[in-house]
């Protein structure tokens, strides 16, 4: 598959998305090897790759089968009241979040989310659980055959950015990316300006379906200095 460039309205003039397709990630793939191949005759030297974080952690052996989650009660009962689109409406996925964090807080949680909608605001499960629930992604829409697997965040997402970055002597950052305007970086190699990152990806180009492109080429085509890059 030729890979298509995009651009979108959140990327500054002269910074272009490239969407790369890769074979299916899988557990113990050595990541260097499968960007090289992936990348071969699209990158330069020196260009920012982005890694979807969710690839990272299936490399890492970092998902768990739905199917070996036994849901507690009170999971069961609270993803019945969790919006439709949300991890936390997966009982499985809310019962790692109870387990890691415990039920007293998932309680809390859940109380003061009630009381912050009763004043006009939203989100307050998932500020005062954070990265509990940021780092564990849902089963709805991952590839085959990880569509019934609960995928954890990567481990130690700065060192594998800098580890790749040093193999394939680019700019590397691992990212967790939503059709919903939000990008997050949990990793990155030690020059790359997150937030830069994060605002390039406000349109996720890597995409949130089946087109199996876990890896973008941001590649900067403008005058001057790259503007995700610190000097």
């Amino acid at each position: 598959m030729i890979p298509v460039a995009v651009k979108d309205a959140a990327l500054p003039d002269g910074l272009v998305a490239i969407p790369v397709r890769t074979r299916l990630i899988a557990p113990g793939d050595d990541l260097a090897v499968l960007i090289r191949e992936a990348l071969h005759g699209i990158v330069r030297p020196h260009e920012v790759i982005v890694i979807a974080e969710t690839a990272v952690a299936i490399a890492q052996s970092r998902f768990i089968p739905a199917e070996f989650i036994r849901p507690s009660p009170l999971a069961l009962a609270l993803s019945r009241r969790a919006g439709a689109l949300a991890t936390m409406s997966q009982p499985e996925s809310l019962q790692l979040v109870i387990d890691q964090v415990g039920a007293r807080r998932v309680v809390f949680a859940a109380i003061a989310h009630v009381i912050g909608r009763l004043r006009g605001r939203r989100g307050v499960f998932y500020e005062i659980l954070g990265e509990s629930i940021a780092a564990i992604d849902g089963y709805t829409g991952t590839l085959p055959p990880y569509e019934r697997a609960i995928v954890l965040g990567p481990s130690q997402p700065d060192r594998v950015a800098s580890e790749l970055a040093a193999a394939l002597d680019l700019h590397v950052a691992i990212v967790d990316a939503n059709d919903l305007g939000v990008a997050k970086t949990l990793g990155a190699s030690p020059q790359l300006d997150r937030e830069a990152v994060e605002r390039a990806l406000a349109g996720n180009p890597h995409g949130n379906g089946d087109e199996q492109t876990p890896l973008v080429v941001l590649a900067w085509r403008g005058a001057g200095p790259n503007p995700l890059v610190r000097a």
